[in-house]
């Protein structure tokens, strides 16, 4: 266990946001976290690369950076990995394109831990981390114990889990276990990957998402941004009729339960917010749905770009975005 005091926040979100943390703990093992006093609860954190701390933390932040992978078969076609929470994301799924292993190659270059990815149910191009998901273990602040969540348990949904409802702020995630196939099954609906062909390598999609992404995404190393800002809105099918009566080519993607996914891009984008800035907090040139830190960026210019953006897209389409990061306040609570 590694106990750091008053730490800068930007090393701690890839938003940067020039804030203070008054303690970070790291963990790698049980042991640590059986050791861990939690009787001032504290905010768990991965990669923050969806956390912006808008003010000085007080709240303790945990992390957990174990990172081992463990592969084990479930007969001859299907692999389970059971992931520790600490890993990269994208070094997961590197490592399963090497090992020829199908079913996160979309989700290339999403940042993050692995621990983070089933909080918010990841997901892009067609895949969510549910579709592969076996379980999830937690180890829980108040009895020190670990429990396991099958996938019914998780309560996944868009962007959405039990993690971020029922769970939050009671423990923190340990491990992650996932189900993958040798067998080539490739995902290819999505715009971006829907020219490729259905006989696609593995390695051949991975590097197109890695293509897409980065064409119109920011690399946070290099100018500090939290990836797509908003989450994406959801709406029944007869409010999507009224929406595209008024606005013809509103594009819509039909999800199974009947209603529709709005590209929250698409309204921002028309809402002429594409490059526009609030001083150094902006939204981001070649995609208006990432919001972006130039270098000098304060909180107040996020929260008014943040509620101008919103206020636009509700007086012209009557849509409430809602944001899919953290904006966290002192106490390690939701802002926004």
């Amino acid at each position: 266990m590694r106990i750091l005091h008053d730490q800068p926040a930007e090393l701690y979100s890839t938003f940067r946001l020039k804030t203070r943390l008054a303690t970070v703990i790291e963990v790698r093992n049980l042991t640590d976290l059986q050791q861990l006093d939690t009787s001032s609860v504290p905010l768990v954190l991965g990669e923050g690369s969806n956390t912006i701390f808008l003010e000085d933390q007080s709240r303790p932040i945990v992390r957990f950076t174990g990172a081992s992978i463990t592969e084990s078969w479930m007969d001859a076609a299907r692999c389970l990995l059971h992931v520790e929470a600490g890993l990269n994301w994208h070094q997961l799924v590197t490592v399963t394109v090497v090992k020829q292993l199908w079913g996160i190659e979309n989700l290339a270059l999403i940042p993050g831990s692995v621990g983070a990815a089933p909080v918010q149910n990841i997901g892009a191009y067609g895949v969510e981390l549910a579709d592969i998901c076996a379980y999830v273990d937690y180890f829980h602040w108040q009895t020190k114990t670990i429990q396991r969540f099958n996938p019914d348990e998780c309560n996944f949904g868009y962007r959405d889990s039990v993690f971020k409802h029922q769970l939050a702020g009671k423990g923190i995630i340990v491990a992650v276990g996932i189900i993958l196939s040798k067998a080539s099954k490739p995902v290819l609906s999505y715009y971006g990957l829907d020219k490729l062909p259905e006989t696609s390598s593995i390695r051949d999609i991975y590097q197109q998402v890695i293509v897409t992404r980065s064409s119109k995404l920011p690399d946070y190393r290099e100018l500090a941004n939290c990836g797509s800002f908003f989450k994406n809105p959801v709406i029944s099918n007869a409010e999507f009729l009224q929406l595209n009566e008024k606005y013809p080519g509103v594009p819509g993607f039909k999800l199974t339960n009947g209603q529709v996914k709005i590209p929250a891009a698409w309204l921002i984008d028309q809402q002429g917010f594409k490059g526009y800035s609030n001083n150094d907090i902006g939204c981001y040139p070649k995609q208006p749905l990432v919001l972006v830190n130039y270098g000098n960026g304060q909180t107040e210019d996020l929260l008014s770009l943040v509620a101008l953006i919103q206020n636009k897209v509700n007086q012209a389409y009557q849509i409430v975005l809602e944001p899919e990061v953290r904006l966290l306040d002192s106490n390690g609570q939701q802002y926004v």
